[in-house]
């Protein structure tokens, strides 16, 4: 058998495709339709690329070298998301700079990027922290704030005191942060926004888009539309019960439980809280307060949590029918959700109803079943029903009374039909050092100012102590912070937070096409014609975080007339997760596998393979070290069937197992099934090598082998005389009339249902389909005892028999 040497080949493939710069985009070509093919780019805060980030990249580099041989004119860039904690915690941990961190692990990851054989465009390649990219991403942040979308506010934020920053509501799972692992808290700081909820009915319309379905209705959850009602409280005196001038509103979306409403509860830090209680409850009130602010979001909305709260001593008054109700306060209502006010009503929600169990408040039923009878002693009715104890909307339905009670309100002042979201405003500013300086200077004289686009970009000063103290780095550095106004010329401060790295990623995909120019983001006519994106592929973690941000940027941009589109990406593929021993990987259980050692040991195109031999890309696999033997010993056998001459000794097995092998290997590339492409190649050669093969057949076989095996099919299309790189020619096609199989599939029936089904040749008469019916096994038992009227033949399809 002839050995193939892979280390020895892929060395030389890769430095021919640089030199000859094979895979450098010809953004004029107009002979060839685009097609943009994106992988979600790495942090570069370790120093090696994991096989994690090989499961995205080398099969994504796959499907792009398919769809160049089907014709298309790829683009396939790379960069770097390398601002932010990740890259900072490193260079931490490790003693050194970021800059200097950052740079040698992006350095070492490009090797191994060109080591995986990789077909992207490296003269587009981009880095989030350098000036020439970042400069710009200041410029996308004065167009927000040009166009009011962008501003600063004090709030209670979600502070991590181990990363000793803010994280966004998305960046918090299970009340720990996402980066660390500590326990999140909150605190009140003056932060920027940019007002993502003014786009939030955009958000949800996924019109045109190719998106699996579990990651839209991630963002529609994240995004929360509620249809439903505002109602307006009048807040009264805890001793003279009388009307205060002071009121709350609430949101609801089911109003015609309002009779039914036997409390109200406050968020703790309602700015009404501390101001509508008794002097009685107010330490209790204030003790309280601070507890809460020793908690984050997420724990407290959890439904799982006991719910606790405390007494106002204040009432509120129902206004459709004036009853007093007291006042409460609970942790489980927060300030940033909604009006930070809910009216309880026990009988009908689940988690007011064990609140009001727990602190002995009234349950007053106003809903019950259409059919049959609820139990509000032991359980609340939470389903719409039909109305009792609501006076003359008593024996209305659920859904009438909605639209009655808000329009009787309405007519009262006192409440109307609104739409409501859970989404939040996108906390963008971060108290650490590596990240894109915000563009804002503070001047005593002219207040807040923004930089100019002239002067950008505001460069990150290198001369600073990063280590975290709980206030942000820049504010450290004399240097950096002194400016000059640039309204006044007068002293001025500037802005000393840093932006979040997802800003930095949610505008990218523009850049990469324009990655060269030097004095705008992006060439307008040229994104034009190549955006969307036409396949974007990462981890399904970032559904509600880099996706909706990408989304909202894109949208925001196309408002402002830069961009013709407000989509960023058509078609979305997420990659599954690659186990060891059924565990996820992690260095903590000494369960990783390094890529490295193994392209060593076997070249890269072997791991690429074996990657994608393991199952669904979707889905993901279990790493098994002695598998990859399996596809080593695979290459080698693909390797002698076409470099060693052989007699053709089958011609037509073995050109109908091509053509079958062309159609199965085509459609299955089509639908991101990797696995079965290479089992097909499997196959194939198994055959082949029975059948001998002539050249021809050779050269088709080893173009369908290249997307997923570029250096073997490179070496073995030069040895056959290809000439040009095969990435320069074009996918085979198959025949029909090979294709086609010299069976089919009978379908038996017996009275119409279905028994059995079994393999035929075509070429059966109807007198012989019958007759295998008949004779059918499985058929046997629906005949026995049963007089056989007639039977009926469907060619190519169905036997029915009819018996009585």
């Amino acid at each position: 058998m002839s050995l193939y040497e892979p280390r020895k080949s892929e060395i030389k493939w890769q430095k021919r495709w640089e030199e000859s710069g094979l895979y450098k985009t010809n953004f004029k070509d107009t002979k060839h339709q685009k097609y943009y093919n994106l992988v979600m780019f790495p942090y570069p805060s370790g120093d090696k690329l994991h096989i994690g980030h090989w499961y995205g990249y080398a099969p994504a580099d796959s499907w792009g070298r398919y769809m160049r041989m089907k014709g298309f004119n790829v683009f396939e860039p790379m960069g770097y998301d390398s601002f932010g904690l990740p890259a900072e915690n490193y260079a931490i941990k490790h003693g050194v700079h970021p800059a200097v961190s950052t740079q040698k692990n992006i350095d070492y990851m490009r090797k191994q990027l060109m080591a995986m054989g990789t077909m992207y465009d490296w003269t587009s390649e981009i880095q989030t922290s350098a000036p020439e990219y970042y400069k710009w991403t200041q410029w996308v942040f004065l167009q927000l704030y040009k166009k009011g979308l962008a501003y600063r506010k004090k709030a209670p934020v979600n502070w991590c005191p181990n990363c000793q920053t803010v994280l966004a509501n998305e960046q918090v799972q299970d009340g720990t942060c996402e980066r660390c692992g500590a326990e999140v808290t909150k605190k009140d700081l003056t932060q920027w926004f940019f007002k993502m909820k003014e786009y939030a009915e955009k958000l949800l319309n996924y019109e045109g888009l190719n998106w699996p379905e579990k990651t839209r209705m991630m963002q529609e959850n994240w995004i929360g539309k509620s249809i439903g009602s505002e109602i307006v409280f009048d807040i009264a005196d805890g001793s003279t019960k009388k009307p205060i001038g002071k009121t709350v509103t609430v949101f609801t979306t089911r109003i015609d439980t309002l009779f039914g409403c036997t409390y109200m509860v406050l968020a703790p830090e309602h700015p009404l809280t501390l101001e509508i209680c008794t002097r009685e409850h107010r330490k209790n009130i204030v003790d309280y307060i601070e507890k809460t602010k020793r908690e984050n979001d997420i724990v407290r909305s959890s439904e799982t949590r006991e719910k606790t709260g405390v007494e106002t001593g204040a009432y509120a008054i129902n206004p459709v029918n004036g009853e007093l109700i007291p006042v409460w306060t609970a942790d489980y209502v927060l300030a940033s959700y909604g009006t930070g006010a809910v009216m309880a009503v026990p009988a009908h929600d689940e988690r007011d109803y064990a609140f009001a169990k727990k602190y002995k408040l009234p349950i007053k039923e106003v809903i019950i079943p259409k059919k049959g009878k609820s139990n509000i002693d032991e359980f609340a009715f939470t389903e719409d029903g039909v109305l009792v104890n609501s006076d003359e909307f008593d024996e209305m339905n659920s859904l009438e009374a909605r639209e009655k009670i808000t329009k009787f309100l309405k007519s009262k002042g006192k409440g109307k039909f609104v739409v409501q979201y859970k989404l939040r405003d996108w906390l963008v500013s971060r108290q650490r050092f590596w990240g894109a300086p915000i563009p804002i200077v503070y001047c005593d004289k002219c207040g807040e100012v923004a930089v100019p686009e002239k002067d950008l970009p505001v460069k990150l000063p290198m001369k600073v102590d990063f280590t975290p103290k709980g206030e942000s780095p820049l504010a450290t550095c004399p240097d950096f912070v002194n400016t000059t106004c640039p309204n006044c010329k007068g002293n001025a401060k500037r802005e000393v937070d840093t932006m979040d790295t997802f800003f930095c990623s949610s505008w990218y995909y523009l850049r990469y096409p324009s990655a060269n120019e030097k004095d705008i983001p992006f060439d307008e006519k040229r994104i034009n014609k190549w955006l969307p994106v036409d396949m974007y592929i990462g981890g399904p973690e970032h559904a509600c975080m880099h996706l909706i941000y990408a989304r909202f940027i894109c949208k925001v941009l196309h408002d402002l007339g830069y961009i013709d589109f407000n989509e960023p990406f058509k078609t979305l593929v997420h990659q599954g997760l690659i186990t060891k021993d059924s565990a996820k990987m992690s260095k903590s259980k000494g369960n990783t596998v390094s890529p490295d050692e193994f392209i060593e040991k076997y070249g890269s195109d072997v791991f690429r393979m074996y990657l994608m031999f393991m199952g669904p890309y979707s889905e993901g696999g279990d790493w098994n070290d002695s598998g990859i033997k399996g596809i080593a010993r695979f290459v080698d056998k693909f390797y002698d069937l076409i470099y060693t001459k052989s007699t053709l000794e089958d011609e037509k097995t073995l050109k109908c197992t091509l053509h079958k092998t062309i159609k199965k290997v085509g459609e299955d590339m089509e639908k991101f099934h990797f696995n079965t492409v290479v089992s097909s190649l499997m196959e194939f050669t198994n055959t082949a090598k029975r059948t001998g093969i002539d050249d021809d057949s050779k050269k088709q076989i080893v173009k369908l082998i290249a997307p997923i095996a570029p250096h073997l099919a490179e070496e073995l299309w030069e040895n056959l005389g290809g000439g040009e790189s095969i990435f320069n020619t074009t996918w085979p096609e198959y025949s029909d009339k090979l294709t086609a199989s010299d069976t089919f599939e009978l379908v038996i029936q017996v009275n119409g249902k279905v028994r059995a089904k079994t393999n035929v040749s075509k070429d059966i008469s109807e007198e012989e389909a019958i007759n295998t019916a008949k004779s059918s096994n499985n058929v046997n038992a629906y005949l026995e005892g049963k007089q056989i009227i007639k039977a009926i033949y469907v060619p190519g399809r169905i036997v029915n028999i009819v018996v009585k």
